[in-house]
């Protein structure tokens, strides 16, 4: 676990991409994946590749406590799934602003969901 709430801050400044880890919806076991993230203020936005598909957000719409690491340090955090429109919209400028429009192009196939949580 971060010593503070600015450490980890300060580490996620650093990085590109983090580790999530839910629980499975329906094997109840913890599946992580590496995920781009945008950290801002108080804030981490998610963006699921492939939207309401991504199986991840799945999961985390039945648990939405999740635990990240970005290298060493790891903390728990509760996801709040974001679907409006606009807020989607605002969170995939957010993407485009850090990883380039082209890559988010690249990468992702479906927005239609989103995902933050407080940090």
């Amino acid at each position: 676990m971060p010593r503070s709430r600015n450490e980890l801050k300060e580490r996620l400044d650093r990085y590109r991409q983090i580790s999530l880890s839910v629980t499975g919806r329906k094997s109840g076991r913890t599946i992580s994946r590496p995920v781009w993230f945008v950290a801002e203020e108080d804030a981490l936005y998610l963006l699921p590749v492939a939207g309401s598909d991504t199986q991840w957000y799945k999961n985390v719409l039945k648990n939405p406590r999740v635990r990240i690491s970005a290298r060493e340090e790891e903390t728990e955090l509760r996801l709040v799934p974001i679907s409006d429109p606009e807020g989607v919209k605002d969170i995939v400028e957010k993407f485009r602003e850090k990883y380039g429009a082209g890559d988010v192009k690249k990468y992702y196939s479906k927005f239609d969901v989103a995902a933050r949580a407080k940090i």
